[in-house]
């Protein structure tokens, strides 16, 4: 692009002012003061994505916090810290937020800006770009990283992320953990003998009716082929065993579109120690499953 091109608007004999051109902008390029007592504001403000519904730019040269206000509560306090620490520091700020707009809605934003001394307290030159959209693709290949495609559960890598995270608060906290493994029993005969796709169809609804049975706070994953692990926290073995005994009877008795009583489960528990590690976890509770399946199959093994 020329310099000619670069700095016309409908061509080359329609020349275009810088304020114009800032206008134009996809996004808000701004100067941010905050006074010495505290008082902050909005000293110039340009870009496509200055308006805000509700709020009158000039509103905002004489007081940001029409915009502030309008922060999510969420986001509020880690926005006013970074404030606080690029004028402490003389460091620039780097956040996003999401930002609540008149219908109830909010909208992602991304803010990058530098500050300066001035002498009647800080002034920041910055850009502030609508992410809304990057956002919620961000949010949707997470999903996909972390869970499991046929049945919609958190996949092995999540729900072992999630499984640290719950025996870390119990290291903390000294509260109770426990975990359940679930094994569906003969399930290579409901594939071998109904096809692949009714197998599918069966696990599907097993997902399902686990969600319906279990817990909000519980957390159940598939950990591969009929195989599935239930994190349960602040819950010690003498809750988790009625929970796995009533799951187990629902999966007994479940019409999975099969021939009845087809589909059992056999489950193992164990109850965290604290100071183990993960795996030492999952170990007994595979244990416990192995010897469900020894001892018949179809129970619950603690």
């Amino acid at each position: 692009m020329t310099e000619n091109n670069a700095m016309t608007g409908g061509g080359l004999n329609e020349p275009i002012g810088m304020r114009d051109f800032a206008d134009r902008l996809p996004g808000v390029i701004f100067q941010f003061h905050r006074d010495h007592n505290g008082h902050m504001h909005f000293p110039y403000l340009a870009g496509s994505g200055t308006g805000l519904s509700g709020v009158d730019r000039k509103d905002l040269n004489q007081d940001a916090r029409h915009m502030l206000d309008r922060l999510d509560k969420e986001d509020y306090p880690r926005v006013m810290a970074a404030i606080e620490r690029s004028a402490r520091w003389g460091v620039p700020i780097a956040t996003k937020f999401r930002l609540r707009l008149s219908n109830r809605r909010s909208r992602w934003v991304a803010l990058r800006a530098q500050p300066e001394e001035s002498p009647t307290g800080v002034l920041w030159h910055g850009l502030m770009i609508d992410i809304t959209e990057q956002m919620a693709e961000e949010a949707r290949l997470r999903k996909l990283s972390d869970t499991d495609d046929l049945t919609g559960l958190a996949n092995r890598r999540r729900l072992m992320k999630r499984l640290d995270e719950e025996i870390a608060k119990c290291n903390r906290h000294a509260s109770p953990l426990s975990l359940m493994l679930i094994d569906l029993d003969h399930f290579k005969r409901v594939n071998d003998t109904w096809g692949h796709l009714q197998g599918d169809q069966v696990l599907t609804e097993f997902a399902t009716l686990c969600h319906e049975l279990l817990r909000d706070e519980d957390v159940i994953g598939r950990l591969g082929g009929e195989e599935f692990a239930v994190v349960l926290p602040l819950t010690p073995m003498v809750a988790s065993y009625p929970l796995a005994e009533r799951l187990r009877c629902a999966i007994a008795d479940y019409d999975f579109g099969i021939a009845s009583g087809q589909l059992t489960a056999s489950i193992g528990l164990a109850e965290y120690r604290l100071g183990e590690p993960r795996d030492a976890l999952i170990d007994r509770a595979d244990r416990s499953l192995y010897a469900a399946k020894n001892q018949g199959r179809n129970r619950v093994v603690r």
